[in-house]
C-alpha cells in the first residue's frame, strides 16, 4: 500500500466515523479560542473546558484581561499546569493585542507565532478554527497516529506536518486534523493504546503484509 493509498483509505474511514468535527475547546470567538489553545499544552481540552468558564467569566477580551493581575489569572488556570508562565504569556499578549492590533487575534501566522506563549501549532489550531484558514495543526497524538500508520517518518512533529500537507487535500486539512484527534481518543489512547481496536494501523499492517508476500 503506497502513501497516497493510505491517505485516501484513511480520509474515507475517518469521515465515516466523524462526519462532524465540532472544535474540542469551548470557545466565542478567536481571543477565547486562542487562550483556551494556549492553556490546553501539556493538559487535557475536558480539563481546559472546566477551567475556562471561571476565567472567561472575569475576561473575555484582551481590555478585560488586562484588568486582572497575572497572579489571578494563575490561580485560575493552576489546574491546567505550567500556570506560572500561561498566566504570564496571557497577560503580556493581552496587552500586545490592544497595543498592536487594536485588541483583536491577528489572522497572520507569523504575527501569532509573536505572540508570548503562542507557537506554531497554537497559531495552526486559531488560523484553522477562528478564521478558516488551511493549516495542519500537528500534536504528539496526530504524530504518534500519522507515524504508525505509515504517512511519516516519524522523527518529529514538523517533519509530521510537511509530510501530512503533502499527501492530504489542502481542502480537508481543518476537519481531518481534529478527525484524527477524535479517532486517537476513541481507539488509540496515548497512555492505553487499544491496539486491538486501532483498525486503521491493523488494516493497514495487515494489508502491507499481505502484498509483500505477494
Amino acid at each position: 500500500m503506497t502513501k497516497k493509498e493510505k491517505a485516501v483509505y484513511i480520509v474515507n474511514e475517518l469521515e465515516k466515523l466523524y462526519p462532524t468535527t465540532p472544535v474540542p475547546l469551548n470557545h466565542s470567538d478567536p481571543f477565547t479560542l486562542l487562550i483556551a489553545v494556549l492553556l490546553s499544552a501539556q493538559c487535557t481540552d475536558e480539563r481546559v473546558n472546566k477551567i475556562t468558564p471561571l476565567l472567561f467569566s472575569k475576561a473575555t477580551t484582551p481590555a478585560e484581561m488586562i484588568l486582572l493581575t497575572v497572579e489571578e489569572i494563575r490561580e485560575i488556570i493552576k489546574p491546567c499546569g505550567l500556570s506560572p508562565k500561561k498566566s504570564s504569556a496571557i497577560h503580556t499578549l493581552s496587552h500586545i493585542l490592544l497595543e498592536k492590533y487594536n485588541g483583536e487575534v491577528p489572522a497572520d501566522f507569523d504575527a501569532l507565532e509573536e505572540l508570548p506563549g503562542v507557537g506554531h501549532k497554537t497559531a495552526s489550531v486559531v488560523m484553522s478554527q477562528a478564521f478558516g484558514v488551511p493549516a495542519f495543526p500537528v500534536d504528539t497524538h496526530i504524530h504518534r497516529l500519522l507515524t504508525r500508520w505509515g504517512i511519516t517518518s516519524g522523527k518529529n512533529v514538523v517533519e509530521t506536518e510537511k509530510d501530512a500537507k503533502k499527501l492530504f487535500p489542502k481542502t480537508l486539512w481543518n476537519k481531518l486534523h481534529l478527525q484524527i484527534i477524535f479517532y486517537g481518543r476513541e481507539f488509540s489512547p496515548a497512555r492505553s493504546p487499544k491496539k486491538d481496536k486501532d483498525f486503521i494501523t491493523c488494516t493497514i499492517g495487515t494489508k502491507e503484509a499481505i502484498e509483500s508476500l505477494t
